[in-house]
């Protein structure tokens, strides 16, 4: 399941409804994101996120995709929220499955560094210093480029 919606993500309710789905995975891999309270300029007020629905859909499906190619998946569940958000609220909520611990936590780690790198989203963080569009930071990038070169199980 891939949701791109403004709607409140209640992460611990995703979970329970994912787990009961999966009832025969040997392994449940769950990751929430939260709206950071602080940034390098300063405290944020409010994190905006935009999408293109169509563009950012079809590309979180194909990175799903690659994730299903590479380790056997029982199930994945990705949730991602956009429009304006405050600090604590949930950003993304990501959960794999699998028979094996790995499969799920690698094809989550996959699956969120591609989130955070590739996925078309524009986001805007509001500080006291005023607003400013963000950009992934290079750690993050460095993270996704270990995909280019794992191996498939």
């Amino acid at each position: 399941m891939i949701r791109v919606s403004d709607e409140t993500i209640d992460a611990p309710k995703a979970l329970a409804a994912f787990e009961r789905d999966m009832s025969d995975a040997g392994a449940i891999v769950s990751f929430t994101g939260q709206v950071r309270p602080q940034s390098a300029s300063g405290e944020v007020s409010t994190l905006f996120l935009q999408a293109y629905s169509l563009m950012t859909e079809s590309g979180i499906e194909s990175a799903l995709a690659e994730a299903q190619r590479r380790w056997p998946l029982s199930g994945v569940h990705i949730l991602h929220r956009t429009g304006e958000m405050r600090a604590g609220e949930t950003i993304v909520f990501v959960a794999t499955a699998s028979k094996h611990r790995r499969a799920a936590f690698e094809a989550a780690d996959f699956l969120m560094d591609y989130l955070k790198t590739e996925a078309v989203f524009w986001k805007k963080e509001t500080t006291p210093d005023g607003a400013t569009w963000i950009e992934p930071r290079q750690g993050d990038y460095q993270d996704a480029a270990r995909w280019q070169t794992e191996k498939v199980e």
